[in-house]
């Protein structure tokens, strides 16, 4: 028998992965910065931007965390982490547009900005969909 991972799990790993680096950025800004392929192309390094936006990711798994357990409160909480991170995405695809960065930066920046975007826009329409809104949710679901 085959076993599916539900939604709420799947966010929350999505969650941890995205807190995770945030930690990341908070506690080691230098290391992040260099080990993040093409973070040193975008600009001199600077821990104070580097940990706002460490606190940024860190509060946005926490949203998806929370509402991997919180139902009631589950679409607001992803929608807004799939708001901050869609903004990130596009303000990449901004910089490729008007030539910051070369159009190799979007394949480059993929993996770590436009597929968590995709992701958390995935969820939240999940979240959002009528039939979650109006049926009655477990607890723990």
């Amino acid at each position: 028998m085959r076993q599916t991972i539900s939604i709420p799990v799947l966010a929350t790993v999505f969650g941890l992965g995205l807190a995770g680096n945030g930690i990341f950025m908070l506690v080691d800004p230098t290391n992040w910065y260099f080990a993040v392929p093409g973070v040193p192309t975008t600009g001199p390094f600077n821990q104070h931007f580097l940990r706002d936006i460490g606190l940024i990711f860190f509060l946005v798994g926490g949203a998806f965390m929370a509402g991997a357990v919180r139902p009631n409160v589950r679409v607001a909480l992803w929608a807004a982490g799939a708001f901050w991170l869609t903004g990130h995405a596009l303000f990449h695809l901004w910089e490729v547009a008007v030539g910051i960065c070369g159009a190799s930066a979007l394949v480059r920046d993929f993996p770590a900005v436009t597929l968590p975007a995709l992701v958390a826009i995935a969820l939240t329409l999940w979240a959002a969909r009528p039939s979650r809104l109006s049926a009655p949710s477990p607890s723990h679901a």
